[in-house]
């Protein structure tokens, strides 16, 4: 199993901080919620130090449009366009150098690089690494670090607690713990309003996404007596419906949600070449050990991966994994 490996603590961090001026903050490719939060949580909070602070993103595709209330998202740039040398290279809500895609190349040319993660990973890729795999959310990590150097501002809230809803499902996850409570409701004594980010996330789609969704239960195949959904989209339909890869990011949980599923895999091919695939879990069920197939990852209830093929071969082939992985033994 994979363990969390931390060699430092939130107070080693936040005094290191205080030492530097000038730091990069970067997130996953894909970034949801908890990834932006985290980042722009972090950012606000450094800059009130009067720090100089730029957020990364993997690459330049467009984030999901009902992310971009989040404050200083727009200050946000890709990787390859950075050229600095920060002092600090921070990653947040990413285990490893490849997903975060051209940003890496940043870390390499910082004097300082940390890590801040609730992903487990077999192997510490930055100088500090802090991994709490146990907590619903890296925003909620981000949020205590903030409190150990400085009270956290209206925007940092915001920010942290659209990562801790996001991730958590409104609360509704496995993942989702006692602290979370406590620690949303300190969020939101600082100023952050659940009714703006449920508004602004949760009912604030795009018509492309329900384009998208149409398509995908169009193409919906159940299998293990309707225990495991499964569908896929094709770089056609996101052209016809004039969508962008983030439109499809939360529509494996519309397969989540139909009853009686436990497990649900949706399969997007957006590239030449490469099929992403994203798994969800409604039970104890550890959709963890598909992705890693695919050398992807995440957590036991939610995952994804990259499979580098066409979207027939993918599909003619996750879908048996997934059986394998996690129903086999119901055999």
């Amino acid at each position: 199993m994979l363990t969390p490996q931390s060699n430092t603590t939130l107070s080693e961090i936040a005094q290191r901080l205080n030492e530097f001026q000038t730091f990069a903050i970067c997130g996953h490719v894909n970034p949801d919620g908890d990834c932006l939060g985290s980042q722009l949580a972090l950012a606000h909070s450094l800059e009130s130090l009067g720090k100089s602070v730029v957020c990364l993103l993997a690459t330049d595709d467009p984030v999901e449009e009902n992310l971009t209330f989040l404050p200083g998202l727009d200050a946000m740039i890709p990787g390859f366009s950075y050229h600095g040398t920060p002092d600090v290279f921070i990653a947040v809500d990413v285990p490893t150098r490849e997903r975060m895609k051209s940003a890496a190349a940043v870390a390499e040319r910082s004097a300082l690089t940390i890590t801040i993660d609730h992903h487990a990973s077999p192997v510490a890729v930055s100088d500090l690494n802090y991994i709490d795999p146990d907590s619903p959310s890296a925003s909620m990590i981000v949020w205590q670090l903030i409190k150990e150097f400085g009270q956290p501002s209206q925007e940092a809230a915001v920010c942290a607690l659209t990562g801790l809803i996001t991730d958590t499902g409104r609360f509704s996850y496995q993942n989702t713990t006692p602290e979370a409570f406590i620690v949303a409701s300190e969020m939101v004594s600082f100023g952050a309003s659940p009714a703006l980010i449920t508004r602004e996330f949760f009912q604030n789609r795009s018509l492309a996404s329900l384009k998208l969704e149409k398509i995908l239960l169009e193409r919906l195949t159940l299998f293990c007596d309707g225990a495991f959904s499964f569908s896929y989209l094709c770089r056609e339909d996101f052209d016809s419906c004039g969508a962008i890869k983030a439109d499809a990011e939360s529509l494996v949980d519309i397969l989540r949600g139909i009853k009686g599923v436990r497990v649900a895999l949706i399969l997007k091919q957006t590239d030449p070449g490469e099929v992403r695939g994203s798994l969800r879990a409604k039970d104890n069920t550890d959709v963890s050990l598909v992705a890693r197939e695919y050398d992807g990852g995440g957590h036991k209830a939610a995952a994804g991966f990259t499979f580098h093929g066409s979207l027939d071969e993918a599909i003619s082939q996750v879908p048996n994994m997934v059986i394998t992985h996690c129903f086999s033994r119901e055999a």
